[in-house]
């Protein structure tokens, strides 16, 4: 019999406050594990980027336009191996209101050239390419809303004028997370046919690939410096710092969130804080016995000490065995498929359950420690005389 083992004994003593306790913890380690597998899944999507694809935009803003004929002029700089066009549409299909996708008006001859990554069965691309009302949507999408090749939509813009009768020409599949499986694409031509006469011609990126991934930082600085005297300047990255400031629009989320998974961790410390103050409370007595037969102020502490340290972990580790597979099997696929514009990969990473754990761990003794502090201070004679 030691210091641990008094412990941890000591847990199964009150076994309904013990229990509840437990579950207390357990929920609000599952409930952080949540917020920083949100965090993580946002903050990695930068990591699935092509290395040799460089993104140009307004300078200003993405809402922002540039002239098509930017696109010729991007094909001839150094080490551009070619070049294409795309429009962020901001389209949504009137029979399924509620459900958001990425909606692209693109070029059909060169838009898949740029994005080699993505997979069309060629008798679907051909068939696309030859029908100015088709479209290309992704297999998750298809999936989750019933689509398939033959189908027919009309898309609503809620960002331009018009609507746009289409037919589904293909399903594109893609093995990376470069891409969003959850995507329709359009032709430009026939999207900008209806926009008013002085919106017309315009194109939200243009996409580029270059001939070596070391030099998209050097051809995207060679690409604003042809425009930098231009009445519409650009702003060129490579994909990955491109889809890191897109991203960045949404900081204050990733603050709010942190916020709300601080916040959770101080509950969790307040909950066992409490039991354990409960706990020296009742057995008040017993420390004072220990202390007459011997034992210091020091091992009252550490007693008192473990025993929230091992109320934590093993709370951590229940709420990490119940949180894990949850994410990884239920909401994981939920995620990707509804929300994969933003979140490529959503799952629960080891090193997010150590810190887990860890902090568990780590709050459940810092609670003990006021508990603890006052346990020890006790005199030997009032500790024997207290009664809880």
């Amino acid at each position: 019999m030691n210091l641990a083992s008094l412990a941890l004994r000591n847990l199964s003593r009150d076994r309904v406050r013990s229990a509840l306790t437990l579950l207390g913890v357990a929920t609000s380690i599952g409930t952080f594990l949540l917020l920083r597998t949100v965090m993580w899944a946002w903050e990695t999507g930068t990591e699935f980027a092509v290395r040799d694809r460089v993104v140009t935009r307004h300078r200003v803003t993405f809402s922002f336009m540039l002239p098509k004929r930017y696109v010729d002029e991007v094909r001839t700089v150094p080490h551009v191996r070619a070049a294409t066009w795309a429009t962020w549409a901001g389209g949504r299909d009137p029979r399924h209101p509620r459900e958001f996708f990425a909606t692209f008006a693109v070029d059909p001859e060169s838009y898949f050239n740029i994005y080699s990554e993505v997979i069309v069965p060629p008798e679907q691309l051909a068939a696309w390419k030859r029908d100015r009302g088709g479209a290309i949507v992704g297999d998750v999408l298809a999936r989750r809303l019933g689509w398939k090749v033959g189908d027919t939509l009309t898309l609503e813009s809620t960002l331009y004028r018009g609507t746009w009768p289409l037919t589904i020409d293909g399903l594109y599949t893609t093995p990376t997370r470069s891409v969003d499986h959850s995507a329709l694409v359009f032709h430009w031509s026939y999207f900008n046919d209806q926009q008013p006469a002085a919106q017309r011609d315009g194109v939200g990126v243009v996409v580029s690939r270059v001939d070596d991934p070391a030099r998209s930082a050097e051809v995207a600085l060679a690409i604003d410096q042809r425009f930098e005297d231009r009445d519409t300047p650009t702003r060129s990255q490579d994909e990955r710092g491109f889809n890191a400031s897109f991203l960045a629009l949404f900081s204050g989320i990733l603050g709010v969130t942190d916020v709300v998974s601080v916040a959770i961790l101080v509950i969790m410390a307040l909950i066992l804080g409490n039991t354990i103050a409960m706990g020296v409370r009742a057995r008040t007595n017993e420390y004072g016995v220990l202390r007459a037969i011997g034992f210091r102020p020091v091992h009252v502490v550490l007693w008192i000490v473990g025993e929230g340290v091992a109320l934590g972990a093993a709370g951590g580790a229940l709420g990490a065995a119940l949180t894990v597979p949850f994410i990884n099997l239920v909401v994981r696929r939920f995620v990707e498929d509804n929300l994969g514009t933003f979140f490529r990969d959503f799952r629960v990473v080891p090193a997010n359950v150590v810190l887990g754990l860890v902090l568990a761990a780590t709050l459940g003794g810092i609670a003990a420690l006021l508990p603890a502090w006052r346990a020890a201070r006790l005199e030997v004679v009032d500790a024997i005389r207290r009664v809880a």
